[in-house]
């Protein structure tokens, strides 16, 4: 939760089944992509355009994978866990990098509750599975879904109370 936020604006109770929330708008940058890839993946695709130009996937220089999840984290974080009542997350279930991330894209995330149930073991917690889609608007103005996940959120329940620690 935000420590500038009084009270968190988001809890288990809003993230019903079906719900589609759309966000961000995040730019990639070339400096960025070659910066997060010589510290985190330094493969020469993510660093050299004629390395990346070679390779017999992508056209030019590309984004890590785990790069395009960090820009997504990023915009989640933005758009509503800073503000919601997140216990964090028990992991991914899937995820899935469908197609290359340039620079000059312009990434967006598609989210969608699939599942929100309260946790057995305990009570204040409500888990949320969810589907997040980014979508890339490449520079000749296509959109491209570039990354699909799926995994689990733990938030607190409004109203219900954890139990005293012993």
């Amino acid at each position: 939760m935000n420590p500038h936020s009084p009270a968190p604006r988001w809890y288990w109770e809003d993230f019903a089944p079906g719900t589609v929330r759309e966000f961000g708008a995040k730019r990639v940058e070339r400096d960025e992509v070659i910066r997060f890839a010589r510290e985190f993946d330094p493969q020469p695709f993510h660093l050299d355009d004629t390395a990346a130009a070679a390779h017999p996937l992508f056209r030019g220089l590309a984004a890590s994978g785990w790069h395009t999840c960090a820009m997504v984290m990023r915009m989640m974080c933005d758009a509503y866990l800073l503000e919601a009542a997140s216990l964090g997350s028990p992991g991914l279930d899937k995820l899935q990098w469908l197609r290359p991330v340039y620079p000059g894209d312009v990434l967006r995330v598609r989210m969608e509750t699939l599942e929100a149930r309260p946790m057995n073991s305990k009570p204040h917690v409500g888990l949320v599975r969810t589907q997040w889609e980014a979508i890339a608007r490449r520079p000749s103005g296509e959109d491209e879904v570039v990354l699909r996940m799926e995994g689990w959120g733990m938030f607190r329940r409004r109203g219900v109370s954890a139990p005293d620690a012993a």
